[in-house]
Formats: structure tokens, sequence, C-alpha cells
């Protein structure tokens, strides 16, 4: 709509990107951010090494956007952490961007002007408005030709229950659990983990990582100790890649577990459905299973269960999700982790990010819902081809310009099956499609 911003919700790694695609294409963005600075998410991860080097999470129009300003990009074969990424990249671009960004701006609910989720009358016709929480704690409204939310999943992580639900005891043991990778870098965290039993429940890069972080402070702390709750059996896929891995840095947290299962550091307790969490009387816990198997009592437990999306200030706008996944219909079927793990999802675009409600799109890791393999330069591309759509450029919106390293493991992760060996011959997607990834799910996505 002539004269209206595009918002965008949310100033992490994909939201920039989106607002940099927006004003290559003479689009004028409004990014909307809570925080009081960009990539708040991120930063809460400073502490972890991003499993791709520097040149495959920089956009190429966010590059192109701040070279006028004399930033000097990184070393294109180094990692960063988060913080760095954050502080060299995300934070200068959200500076580039300058009053488009507006911080302290909360969000609380999108809508077309006049008309409730109920209404079809001129609907396609009426400028989006959004109600939002300004810095001064008072309410405004904002006026918007399109939307796009950015928001990711980081701040709603998945709970211990195997039934998504949390576990009997969960809540009531809360000062005892956490939902991150701990920063064991940190005196305060080291000394909560240090000597103590710890529960890693989940399967994925983040729990390779927090396994690796205490098999290396078991190294200085004896008695330092993690038990390994998998939903699945042990095999070696469950590993990961390893070698076969085309992004090595990502290959190598699954060895590093692997190392820390070899080393004695962990142990792994196969087939758990955490179904409870009771405490044992001595002031420790113990996880039941829905089995009625229960863990020796551990210290502290750290779940790395995975994320999903807040659709809650959607709830007046038609779109379209998949009843598992939560992510916009048409992506669902390429990304369901029933089916894929790797390097085999198909290129897609604005037209799979699409909804009935005309000129809204969920992007980043909120399109992916509670699916775990998003990658930073997915989003890019996401960005791309959105920005292309509503600049009416349909041939760029529907062009795919990205290619995806494989894992080297196939397989989804699936519900109740067995664990599945890893197929021989390393990679194993048959057409790769996108490029590049934070170590986002390896202390949790892109601030996203």
């Amino acid at each position: 709509m002539p004269g209206l911003p595009v918002v965008v919700i949310g100033a992490g790694p994909v939201g920039l990107a989106a607002a940099a695609h927006l004003v290559e294409r003479g689009i004028e963005p409004l990014v909307l951010e809570s925080a009081p600075v960009a990539a708040r998410s991120v930063r809460e991860w400073s502490h972890v090494r991003l499993f791709s080097p520097w040149s495959e999470i920089v956009d190429p129009a966010a590059e192109k956007l701040l070279a006028p300003t004399g930033w000097a990009r990184p070393d294109d074969t180094a990692y960063p952490t988060g913080g760095d990424w954050a502080e060299r990249y995300l934070q200068p671009l959200a500076d580039a961007l300058g009053d488009r960004v507006r911080y302290r701006t909360t969000v609380t609910g999108v809508a077309r002007a006049g008309r409730d989720r109920v209404v079809d009358a001129d609907r396609d016709r009426q400028p989006f408005t959004l109600n939002v929480t300004a810095p001064d704690g008072t309410e405004a409204r904002v006026t918007a030709g399109a939307v796009i939310d950015a928001t990711g999943t980081w701040a709603t992580p998945g709970p211990l229950g195997g039934n998504g639900l949390p576990a009997l005891g969960e809540r009531a043991a809360a000062d005892r659990i956490s939902y991150r990778v701990p920063d064991l870098a940190d005196p305060a965290v080291r000394a909560r983990y240090a000597g103590r039993r710890t529960a890693v429940v989940g399967s994925g890069a983040s729990a390779f990582t927090a396994l690796a972080g205490l098999a290396g402070l078991a190294g200085a702390e004896p008695g330092t100790h993690a038990v390994w709750i998998l939903r699945r059996g042990l095999s070696a896929a469950t590993y990961g890649g390893g070698e076969a891995d085309q992004l090595p840095a990502r290959g190598a947290l699954g060895l590093a577990a692997r190392a820390a299962v070899a080393a004695g550091h962990a142990s792994a307790v196969t087939g758990f459905r955490t179904e409870a969490v009771v405490p044992d009387g001595e002031g420790r816990l113990v996880l039941v299973a829905e089995d009625g198997r229960r863990t020796e009592p551990v210290d502290e437990v750290i779940a790395l269960t995975g994320l999903r999306p807040d659709l809650s200030f959607l709830s007046e706008l038609r779109v379209a999700l998949d009843e598992r996944l939560q992510a916009p219909a048409a992506l669902a079927p390429l990304i369901d982790p029933n089916v894929h793990s790797c390097g085999s999802v198909r290129p897609h675009g604005a037209k799979e990010l699409s909804h009935p409600e005309k000129g809204v799109y969920l992007v980043g890791t909120k399109s992916y819902g509670r699916a775990p393999t998003f990658l930073a330069m997915t989003g890019y591309e996401q960005a791309r081809s959105v920005a292309a759509a509503l600049a009416g450029d349909t041939a760029a919106a529907g062009r795919v310009e990205l290619t995806l390293p494989e894992t080297g493991v196939c397989g989804g992760a699936g519900l109740f099956d067995a664990a599945e060996p890893a197929r021989a011959g390393g990679g194993c997607c048959a057409a790769p499609v996108a490029v590049g990834a934070p170590a986002a799910d390896s202390a949790v996505p892109d601030g996203h």
C-alpha cells in the first residue's frame, strides 16, 4: 500500500536482513524491536560459537547497506561466537538502518484495520494495524502496508515432558532446570554444575554443546558428570554427520558429544520420555519416564528439547499453519522432522511462506515453527524472496538463490521409531538447497 511502511517485527538476523532487502527494493521498512538493542536473543547465547564461518552468516543486501558506513567485514574463514555476530554485524546493521529500527516497542496484536478475522468485506483493501506498547509503557497503534514476523522462537523453549507439556513437577523444580546451554566460563554458572550430576535432555546440536562443555568441566572438577536423556535409541546417527557433514564445525559438535560418552564423562539413558520430575528427599531430582523408569538422582537439569513459536499476537489474522509444526502450511511438508534431518529441504520462498491473509509473512525460525533444522542463510533467502514479492517482482520471488550443505545423516527424527544407523557413504541428500547456518541450534537460534 503506497505511503505505508512494511513493518518487520523483530530486529534479529533475519528481521534485519528483511529490512535491508526492502531498502534495496525501494520499500520503506519499520522494524519494531521489544529490546533496547538489536539481536537480543543472539546475545543470550553470546558464549556459543557458531558452526558456520562469517562467509555464511552475512546477508548480501545487508552488506551493501553497511558498506557506506565504513564497516569492515570480518575474516570469512573465522567462526564467531553469538556475541561476535551481534556486536560486529547485527548491531552495526541495525545502526545503518537508523530510525527505521524502533527499540523498546513490543507488538501485542496485529489485525486488518476495522476487520477482525471473521470479516470478509473489503478485507484485502484494508491496511494492517499493530497494537504496540511504547517505551514509556503507553499503548499505541502502528499502520502498515504489510507485515513480516521475524520474532523467532527463542523466548519459548520446549518443556521436559515427552508429550510436549511440562512434566509433572517441572514448574516446582524450576530453580534447578535450565533451558539454555550453560556458559561455563561464567564463575557463577560454573559453580552451579562443577562436581555435580546434571541431566541433559535433548538430542540436537544444543545438547551436543552442553555435553561437550560439561565433559570439559569434568576434567577440572572431579565428580562432574552428565546424564544424557534421549527419547530415541543410541546409534551412530545419534551424533550427526561427523566428518561427512559439509559444515565441519557442525559435525564436530556430534563428535565431541560422542567423545564425552566414550570418556565416561556422560552416560546415555535411551528411549526415555520424561513424565515427571520428583525430589528424592535429599535435595536432588529424579526424572521419571512414561514407562515408569527412573533416573539416578541428579543435581541439575538442562532441558534442550527444542523451541516453539509464539502465535498469540497473530490471532486476528488469517494465517494457515500446519497442525503439527505450527509452520506455514505450504512449507511444513518440506521441513517435517519426521522426514527431514539433513539438506533435503527443497527451495522455498515467498510462495511457501504466504498465507490466506495477503501481505503477511512469517520468516526466520518463526517460519519453521517447531521444526529444528533452520539455518541462517535459509532465512536470508526467505527475506530476499519476500521483499521481491512485496515489490511485485514475481520472477525474483520465485527464483532460488541458495544451496544447503548436507549433514551427512538422513532420516527424520520420528516419534516412536527405533534408532537407525547412519547410511554409509557420507552425505545423503539428493539435492542440496540452502547454505550456511548459525550455531543457532547449538545454542539456539537466530535471535531469532
